[in-house]
């Protein structure tokens, strides 16, 4: 593939990113990012804010943001390590837990809104070629 064309690839996988992190947040109420580490709490159970950055592979900084407006929201509580006051541990709240139970009730609505344009089958293929990209 020419470099052009790789231009023109990345450009458009930046357009289709946009858009459809746009119209999941505009569905859900909730930020990828934060759905994802909430999805990810509610899966593991509480865990390091370290542990939650290895995971989502993103900065310390921004998970520190998101958490800080996660818990502003009732959606996790963060407790100081008593053994090492530098860790954070966090954990997702009740609250949270009905939330994402109601995000995935109102799934079927949400189907509309959050339509791609793909079969199941593609978005399947198409999920396993991104993470063959991002691993």
């Amino acid at each position: 593939m020419t470099l052009v064309n790789k231009s023109k690839l990345l450009y458009q996988l930046k357009l289709a990113n946009q858009e459809l992190v746009s119209q999941f947040e505009k569905s859900t109420g909730f930020s990828i990012t934060r759905y994802e580490m909430l999805l990810f709490l509610n899966a593991q159970g509480p865990c390091s804010q370290t542990q939650l950055q290895h995971e989502l592979g993103i900065d310390r900084a921004a998970v520190t943001r998101h958490l800080k407006r996660l818990q502003d929201l009732s959606y996790v509580t963060r407790k100081r390590n008593d053994l090492n006051n530098r860790e954070v541990y966090v954990q997702i709240t009740d609250f949270a837990q009905k939330e994402l139970a109601n995000c995935e009730q109102h799934h079927e609505s949400l189907e509309k809104d959050l339509y791609f344009g793909l079969s199941d089958e593609e978005e399947v293929q198409l999920l396993t070629l991104l993470n063959k990209i991002t691993k």
